[in-house]
């Protein structure tokens, strides 16, 4: 089985003119039996996650470029090493073309991610992704029925609280009537004696 790839050369690159052009038309390569099998079982999903390493792969390569750059030298009155220089050209050079090669891989995930995609219809992002409001006012929703029933409760024991008070008021009020009481049947019973 053969599969082929191909890659535009009307797309270019930054990176690109730095190093030299593809053969001109498709590349082809040949995929064993399971190989084969699993380039079909492809799903969107894992071109999306192969794209996500991609972009991971180009942003480390950048960043080697980077330190790459950063170490090397200018010549200002340094002692010149040309196998240095040559070596860090090199390791410079292969790391741009790795770079273009990452863009092109990426390029060709994400035709394919288009492609894949192109008969669905578009769903808007704010069905996809929970909005903080959607949430809070769930929350907001949970939070008012929490305070109701809070509020209720508060009123009944604030209700209970008062009728409390009224009976023992009540309570002093008859426990000084007997202490009264008490006192005049006493000093009655002291007159007597």
């Amino acid at each position: 089985m053969h599969v082929t790839v191909c890659i535009r050369q009307s797309t270019s690159f930054a990176v690109s003119m730095t190093t030299p052009p593809l053969a001109p038309g498709c590349m082809t390569s040949q995929f064993p039996g399971q190989q084969a099998q699993a380039a079909r079982d492809v799903n969107t999903a894992s071109l999306c996650r192969i794209g996500q390493e991609t972009v991971q792969d180009i942003v480390l390569r950048t960043m080697e470029i980077f330190q790459l750059l950063r170490n090397m030298q200018l010549p200002n009155g340094v002692t010149y090493h040309p196998t240095t220089h040559q070596d860090r050209l090199g390791k410079l050079q292969e790391h741009l073309r790795m770079l273009s090669v990452l863009f092109r891989k990426l390029r060709l995930v994400y035709d394919k991610c288009i492609e894949n995609c192109a008969g669905l219809e578009p769903v808007p992002p704010e069905q996809l992704i929970p909005y903080v409001e959607d949430d809070s006012s769930k929350l907001d929703e949970r939070s008012a029925n929490q305070m109701r029933s809070t509020s209720e409760e508060r009123r009944e024991v604030l209700e209970v609280n008062k009728k409390l008070r009224q009976k023992n008021q009540q309570l002093k009020q008859i426990m000084d009537q007997l202490r009264n009481l008490i006192w005049e049947i006493n000093s009655m019973l002291a007159v007597r004696s």
